[in-house]
């Protein structure tokens, strides 16, 4: 059997029309091939606030979908092929999390929007991604230290999230916490490892550590979960001999439309086959 025929028969899958592009199969939630919404009530629970639950989606969304970006440029420069497969898997998982919540987003905004015209079709002004997110790659003592941030925030974020009122975000939120939570674990090792390892690895992670921290206030202020998070890098800096450097908060915030230069780029080439081609299909 071919790669396109192995991949044609995970896309269509029982569910899926005989064109194999209709149907409820679905080929990229994260690392699973099963709707994670089956059973799922859409419906949006009466009194809810629509704007309100679709400004949390679309922030949420579009964490995920620029953080996944970044973590999609290790593919090939990982240190080691293991490292290369986890990360392009984490970003996988949270690809999964942005489609699921660009869909609910475009079912309660009114606009009936589908997740290409949110991911592909928006500006930069328009992405609400907290700014710690689209920063550059960095080396690799970064991409752990803001995975291990990043990772922390979400996760404690959607654990109160699994109580939401509006059924399909709990749903994501019940997902998205075990693939969270190996995210956060996996961070906290290499972590530990590398600013416990070779000086210069050490001297690395410190660093890494200098450049997230004028970040954690504006994470706090678009989800308040200060205590767990604070705990955490606490727990993880202390076991590799580092200490959690505080550093002064930056004016602004992604959740307003603020970003930093870096983010245009990285839209431009993710979004740059999708405006080429619009409408296009394969």
């Amino acid at each position: 059997m071919s790669d396109d025929h192995v991949y044609l028969s995970l896309a269509q899958g029982p569910g899926a029309g005989a064109d194999g592009g209709e149907g409820d199969a679905r080929w990229a939630f994260g690392t699973g091939f099963e709707d994670p919404l089956h059973g799922v009530d859409t419906a949006v629970p009466a009194g809810l606030d629509t704007a309100e639950l679709a400004a949390r989606c679309l922030s949420l969304a579009d964490d995920a979908l620029v953080s996944a970006q970044r973590l999609a440029e290790w593919t090939t420069r990982a240190p080691e092929l293991e490292e290369e497969v986890a990360l392009a898997n984490i970003g996988l998982d949270l690809l999964g999390q942005a489609r699921l919540l660009y869909a609910r987003c475009g079912q309660v905004d009114g606009t009936g929007r589908g997740e290409d015209a949110y991911a592909y079709f928006r500006d930069a002004a328009d992405f609400r991604n907290v700014r710690l997110a689209e920063l550059p790659r960095g080396d690799f003592a970064f991409t752990i230290v803001r995975l291990l941030v990043l990772s922390s925030w979400r996760l404690a974020e959607f654990q109160r999230l699994t109580g939401s009122p509006d059924p399909v975000l709990a749903a994501v939120a019940a997902k998205g916490t075990r693939e969270l939570a190996y995210h956060r674990q996996y961070a906290a090792e290499w972590a530990v490892r590398l600013g416990d390892g070779t000086e210069e690895s050490h001297r690395r992670t410190r660093a890494a550590l200098d450049t997230v921290a004028p970040y954690l206030e504006e994470l706090f202020a678009a989800c308040d979960v200060r205590e767990e998070v604070t705990a955490v890098l606490a727990q993880v800096t202390g076991a590799a001999g580092l200490t959690m450097p505080a550093g002064a908060a930056l004016p602004g915030a992604g959740r307003d439309g603020t970003h930093t230069a870096h983010l245009t780029p990285l839209l431009a080439e993710l979004q740059s086959v999708a405006r080429a081609h619009p409408e296009a299909a394969w």
